[in-house]
């Protein structure tokens, strides 16, 4: 007879479906933090963001009779929520999405002069722009590596698509990216070189 483990976040399933409200305010706990992040990261928008980390979070309470236990409930969160984030820029339709806190990560100053922060903040937008120029799903991958920090399978998991799709989309993602910035750059270099 096989079994197997129950997983911390099962545990708090199992309470779950027993009705112990104070288990989801526990994975609440747990994982509001990344799911907010991950969510304004994809939206840009904090209205948005709150509203669908609730309503992430009150179909993990209506799903919990067919939640698994073996595992942590964070992929299941990030599929729902980043669906839903889908959901949202299409209805509202912002083309000009752009992941500041992405870029905010990547860029980052640990100290920098005056002169630099400027110069740092015009690089930011420049990358922003071409991140917001990324189909939607090389920018959630985006999001869930860089931002969130997730790994390729941890990414397969949570939007349920194979790990070389998820390695595919970084790949593209960062060429794409690169073209982007090396093309917004190279036109200004290039009139001063020949003036």
């Amino acid at each position: 007879m096989s079994t197997f483990a129950v997983h911390p976040d099962g545990e708090l399933i199992i309470r779950l479906r027993q009705g112990d409200l104070d288990a989801l305010a526990e994975l609440y706990e747990k994982y509001k933090r990344t799911i907010f992040r991950t969510v304004w990261a994809i939206t840009r928008d904090q209205g948005a963001a709150e509203d669908i980390l609730q309503e992430s979070f009150l179909r993990l309470l209506t799903h919990a009779a067919q939640m698994r236990t073996d595992g942590p409930v964070g992929p299941w969160l990030y599929r729902v929520a980043v669906n839903q984030s889908y959901t949202w820029i299409q209805k509202h339709r912002r083309s000009g999405n752009v992941l500041d806190a992405v870029l905010e990560q990547l860029t980052a100053p640990l100290v920098a002069p005056p002169d630099r922060l400027v110069e740092r903040r015009e690089v930011q937008e420049t990358v922003q722009q071409a991140i917001g120029k990324l189909p939607f799903d090389r920018q959630v991958v985006v999001v869930l590596f860089y931002l969130e920090g997730l790994g390729l399978k941890e990414i397969a998991d949570v939007l349920q698509v194979p790990e070389g799709t998820v390695k595919s989309r970084l790949h593209y993602a960062r060429e794409a990216l690169r073209d982007l910035l090396v093309e917004r750059s190279a036109a200004p270099e290039m009139s001063y070189e020949f003036t």
